[in-house]
C-alpha cells in the first residue's frame, strides 16, 4: 500500500504531504481546489507521459515522491532490487522529477532508473479507474487472467496440469517439424556420418596405439644396436663362459674373501653386505637385460614398414576426425550416438507423429475441461457484477463474459475471454469502455473490482469520478461498495458526494488559496470536526449550516452502520 505520498511545484499545489492509511481514503475540495493534480502526481509515479506544463508557475521543475510498504516476497520489491533499488524492509521509495525543458528523471530506491521501469512497478501497484485509457481489464488477456483468478484455486491447479501437458506437446510437435523440415540436411548428415563411423570400424584404433607404435618403430629401426648394446652389458654382467670373469663372478668373489676374515675383524660386516646387495642388483639387471633381448626378438613379428603403415593409418584419422588419437575415439562414441539422433527414417518419424497426437489429444481434453470451468466461472461472474450494477444506478446494464473456443492450442487453452456491457435492456452487448460515460465507466470497474476482490490480490485502487451522475439513495451504495472493496485493498477516491465520503476511513481536503499575483493549494487530513463541516459543506454549500451538519452526522452514522455489517 502507498503511505506517504510528497508533491512539490505541480499545478496549483506548492508543497503538500498526503499521508495515506490502510482502508478507504477520500479526496474532497471545491472545483478547481487541485484533486486532479494528487492523481497527476500518482500517474508520474507510475510513469505516466510527463507535461511541462502542469510545472506551478514560476518554479523550474515539479518533483513527486512516494513510499509504499510491501511484503518482502512481493514481485514489485524482488524487480526493484533486481535494477539495483534499495529497499529496506519492505519500504520501497519511487520519485519523478519533470523540468521545465520537459526533461523527466526517474528514481527507484535511490538509484536513478528508467521511466518504462516505473510503468512496470505501477501496474502491480496500483489500479486507476477514471478515463477509458485507464481501464487495466481493458485487454482479453488482462480479462482472461481476471476471470481465471475469480475461477478459484481448483482452476488454477487445473491450468498449471494443462500447462504442463500443453508444453510436451509442443515439444514433441516442434521435434517433429524440425526432423521433416531438415529431412534432407539430416539423411545427408546421418549418410555422411556412417561412412566416417564405418571407415573408423575397420580401421579399430586403440587407446594410445600411436604412442606404442612409435616406441616399437624407435626400436625395430635400431634393432641391431639394441641387440649389440643389450647382449655386451648382458656378457659383461652374467657371462655364459666357463672361464669368464663377469661383474656378478668378481662381486661375489670379493663378498667371498671378505666372509673368510670377517670373524677376525668385524668392521668388514658392512662392505660385506653393501657387496651382497650389489651383487643382488646385478643379478636383476641381467634379468631384465634377458627379457629386453627376447622382446628384441619378439619384435621381429612385425615388420618396420608395417608398424610404418599402421602409424600412417592413423595419422590420416587423426587429422581428419579431431587432432588426437583419444578425439577420434570420442568421435566415434558420439557419431553413434548423433545417428540415432539424425535417424530419419520412416518409422521413425511415424513414431514422432504418433506421440504428437497422443500429446495433442490429452493437451486438447484438458483444454475441455478449461473451458468449461471458464463458461461456469463467467456466468457467475457476470451475474454477480450486474447485481453490483443495479445497485449503483445502471439499472437494466447488464455484464456479459464471453468465453469462445478455437481449435488452435495456447499457454492458456484455447478460449478467447471478452467482457461486454449491455448498457441498457436490450441494448448490443459491446466491449467495456465503449459507449459508457466516464462516470459509468467507473461503476462499472468498482462493481468488477467489488466482485473481483475475492480472488485477486491488488495493494491499492484508485477511482475518479465514480460517483457523476448518482446522487442520494445509490450515492449511499457506492460509498459501501467502496467501503467493501477496501477492506481487501487501499481504495482511494477522488469524490464530489457526501454519501460516498461518509464511508472513508481516512479524508482528505484539498484547499486552494488565491491572493492578487499567487495561488496554492494545500492538503489537510479532517478530524472528526472538521470532516462534518466539509461533508455539510458537500450537502448544501454551507459547512456551518446546523442542518447540513445534521444530516452529514447521519450520512455517518449510516456508514459506521454499514461497515458493521
Amino acid at each position: 500500500m502507498i503511505e506517504e505520498l510528497r508533491i512539490n511545484d505541480l499545478g496549483v499545489i506548492q508543497e503538500a504531504t498526503l499521508s495515506f492509511h490502510r482502508g478507504l481514503t477520500v479526496l474532497t475540495g471545491e472545483t478547481g481546489a487541485g484533486k486532479t493534480m494528487v492523481l497527476t502526481a500518482l500517474g508520474l509515479l507510475l510513469g505516466e507521459r510527463s507535461d511541462a506544463g502542469s510545472i506551478r508557475k514560476g518554479a523550474t521543475q515539479t518533483s513527486v515522491e512516494g513510499r509504499w510498504k510491501l511484503p518482502a516476497n512481493n514481485e514489485v520489491v524482488e524487480r526493484a532490487v533486481e535494477a539495483g533499488a534499495l529497499v529496506e524492509e519492505g519500504e520501497l521509495i519511487l520519485a519523478r522529477n519533470v523540468s521545465a525543458d520537459g526533461r523527466s528523471r526517474a528514481v527507484i530506491g535511490g538509484r536513478s532508473a528508467p521511466i518504462g521501469l516505473l510503468s512496470e512497478l505501477g501496474e502491480n501497484l496500483v489500479v486507476v479507474h477514471g478515463q477509458a485509457d485507464q481501464i487495466r481489464l481493458k485487454s482479453a488477456n488482462a480479462q482472461r487472467i481476471a476471470l481465471d483468478q475469480f475461477a478459484g484455486a481448483e482452476f488454477s491447479a487445473l491450468l498449471g496440469e494443462y500447462q504442463v501437458s500443453f508444453q510436451a506437446w509442443r515439444k514433441v510437435k516442434e521435434e517433429l517439424e524440425e526432423i521433416k523440415t531438415n529431412q534432407t540436411s539430416r539423411i545427408r548428415e546421418a549418410a555422411e556420418l556412417a561412412e566416417n563411423l564405418d571407415y573408423l570400424a575397420k580401421l579399430a584404433p586403440k587407446s594410445n596405439e600411436d604412442q606404442e607404435l612409435s616406441e616399437l618403430a624407435a626400436r625395430l629401426t635400431h634393432t641391431e644396436d639394441l641387440r649389440n648394446a643389450a647382449s655386451i652389458a648382458h656378457e659383461a654382467l652374467a657371462s655364459e663362459g666357463y672361464d669368464s670373469s663377469d661383474a656378478i663372478g668378481l662381486v661375489g668373489q670379493a663378498r667371498k674373501a671378505l666372509e673368510g676374515v670377517v670373524a677376525k675383524d668385524a668392521a668388514l660386516t658392512e662392505d660385506i653386505e653393501s657387496l651382497r646387495q650389489i651383487g643382488a642388483n646385478l643379478n636383476d639387471i641381467a634379468a631384465n637385460l634377458s627379457g629386453y633381448l627376447a622382446s628384441l626378438e619378439a619384435d621381429s613379428g612385425l615388420s618396420l614398414d608395417q608398424v610404418q603403415e599402421r602409424r600412417s593409418e592413423l595419422a590420416i584419422a587423426v587429422k581428419r576426425f579431431g587432432g588426437s588419437l583419444e578425439a577420434v575415439l570420442e568421435y566415434q562414441i558420439q557419431g553413434q550416438k548423433r545417428l540415432l539422433e539424425l535417424d530419419s527414417s520412416s518409422e521413425h518419424i511415424d513414431k514422432v507423429e504418433q506421440q504428437v497426437l497422443v500429446f495433442e489429444e490429452a493437451a486438447n481434453d484438458l483444454a475441455e475441461k478449461l473451458s468449461k470451468a471458464r463458461r461456469g466461472a463467467a456466468q457467475d461472474l457476470a451475474e454477480r457484477v450486474t447485481q453490483e450494477l443495479i445497485s449503483l444506478a445502471m439499472s437494466g446494464a447488464k455484464l456479459h463474459v464471453s468465453v469462445e473456443s478455437s481449435n488452435q492450442l495456447s499457454t492458456t487453452g484455447k478460449d478467447t475471454v471478452t467482457f461486454l456491457l449491455e448498457s441498457y435492456s436490450g441494448a448490443e452487448p459491446r466491449s467495456i469502455g465503449k459507449g459508457a460515460s466516464g462516470g459509468e465507466l467507473s461503476r462499472i470497474m468498482l462493481a468488477l473490482e467489488v466482485v473481483l476482490a475475492s480472488s485477486a490480490d491488488t495493494p491499492t485502487f484508485i477511482f475518479d469520478e465514480v460517483d457523476a451522475g448518482v446522487g442520494g439513495a445509490t450515492a449511499i451504495e457506492l460509498g459501501k461498495r467502496l467501503a467493501q472493496l477496501s477492506k481487501k485493498s487501499q481504495v482511494i477516491v477522488v469524490t464530489h458526494l457526501a454519501q460516498v465520503a461518509a464511508f472513508a476511513d481516512q479524508h482528505l481536503r484539498v484547499t486552494k488559496t488565491s491572493a492578487a499575483e499567487f495561488t496554492a493549494s494545500d492538503v489537510q487530513v479532517l478530524d472528526q470536526t472538521a470532516r462534518t463541516e466539509e461533508l455539510a459543506r458537500m450537502l448544501s454549500g454551507l459547512s456551518d449550516s446546523q442542518a447540513a451538519k445534521d444530516n452529514a452526522l447521519e450520512l455517518r452514522q449510516i456508514a459506521l452502520e454499514a461497515n458493521t455489517i
